[in-house]
């Protein structure tokens, strides 16, 4: 009952491949056997990035290469984790891939005059699209192959994600207090655990909140030539400006109801740069980007769920301590702490996902939460590729 779980999320910092146990073919809670994150090709990675910016265009032939391109990284990336843990390919049961997600439009590609709205608009087309062909992942793996998770919930008039608050239900509700799972990659999402989410899924809520590392990384990566700012370094060493800050939170997506979900095509540099005045310091505009993130993911939850007790944090951006400290200062009274702290490793809950919702791909069970995503109902979700 072996399943890896292979994603690269928004901030395409590499492609995680998490290892999973299950003990039964129900939906229950997966043991992570091993974890690793694996780089991309430098150039492949640049160009993805620069894929995220909402004016990139690219050619049917260019769409078609990088989805092979990227479905080739992911089989290298699904090979080196089953030899780095000494696992065969015949042990796996299935390889759950997210793969990279070129463009995410639940609501419909926006319109100009229209507000935006959390649903679509009469005469938009909802989508969205991750690449990274899994016919190739399973012709170079020999290793049946679960992907495209997202579109079945979109076409059930859902948002397509967040799609682990049921994992994070399973492995972190507790019945004596309101909890809040937050993960911390390119973008935020929260979810919810009301006390009674312990013993029913139907209480368990999710959204996207805006950014979290995704703006962070991308102008450290421009000013200083590092894809990360280490602990927060950069940001340490400027002024948060109010007034930009201001002009950010005044983006009308974040004042937009649950269910919602965003990306990188929403949040890229060229939004940051429509709202500097021209005068910012490099440092000073990381610093507000990183206040950015804490307010915004601060003001969801208490929006939200305002008796959350404790928020449990994983993804990336748990390692900037300067991000974590901001948020425990955002939420006083609550308790802002790693899932680590419940011996969940951080940075492959995500990849864990993947692997989970194979896994009940696999068993006919449905993976989505219509109290998250907005879906009509529940739905089993992606497709399956044979070895």
């Amino acid at each position: 009952m072996l399943y890896l779980g292979l994603i690269s999320g928004t901030s395409a910092d590499g492609i995680d491949a998490a290892l999973a146990r299950f003990d039964s073919e129900a939906a229950g809670k997966p043991e992570l056997v091993f974890g690793r994150t694996y780089a991309w090709d430098t150039a492949l990675r640049e160009r993805l990035v620069a894929l995220g910016q909402q004016s990139a265009t690219l050619t049917l032939d260019e769409i078609a290469e990088l989805d092979v391109r990227i479905g080739h990284a992911f089989a290298e990336a699904a090979l080196r984790a089953l030899a780095d843990s000494g696992t065969p390919a015949a042990e796996v049961a299935a390889i759950g891939s997210h793969g990279q997600t070129l463009r995410h439009r639940p609501q419909g590609r926006p319109q100009d005059g229209l507000p935006q709205e959390s649903r679509p608009q009469e005469g938009m087309v909802p989508y969205t699209l991750q690449l990274g062909d899994p016919n190739t992942i399973a012709e170079r793996t020999g290793v049946r192959v679960v992907a495209d998770f997202r579109r079945r919930d979109v076409a059930a008039g859902g948002h397509g994600a967040p799609l682990l608050p049921a994992l994070h239900a399973a492995l972190l509700s507790a019945p004596g207090e309101d909890r809040a799972v937050l993960n911390l990659g390119g973008i935020a999402n929260f979810t919810l655990l009301p006390k009674q989410a312990a013993g029913d899924r139907g209480q368990v809520r999710g959204f996207d909140t805006g950014p979290a590392n995704g703006l962070m990384d991308a102008w450290c990566l421009r000013h200083t030539g590092h894809g990360f700012d280490r602990d927060g370094a950069f940001a340490a060493a400027g002024r948060v400006d109010d007034a930009l800050l201001a002009r950010l939170l005044d983006e009308p997506w974040f004042a937009l109801p649950p269910p919602k979900s965003t990306g990188r095509d929403q949040f890229h540099l060229g939004w940051v740069e429509s709202r500097l005045g021209g005068h910012e310091a490099p440092q000073d505009v990381q610093a507000t980007l990183l206040a950015l993130s804490a307010r915004s993911i601060a003001d969801a939850l208490r929006a939200a769920q305002p008796g959350t007790a404790r928020v449990i944090a994983c993804g990336g951006g748990v390692h900037n301590g300067a991000l974590m400290q901001a948020l425990a200062r955002a939420l006083p009274g609550c308790i802002v702490e790693s899932s680590a702290a419940h011996g969940i490793d951080p940075d492959f809950v995500e990849a864990m996902g993947f692997a989970w919702l194979a896994h009940a791909t696999v068993h006919g069970l449905p993976g989505n939460l219509p109290s998250v995503s907005g879906a009509r109902g529940p739905r089993i979700l992606g497709g399956v590729y044979a070895a």
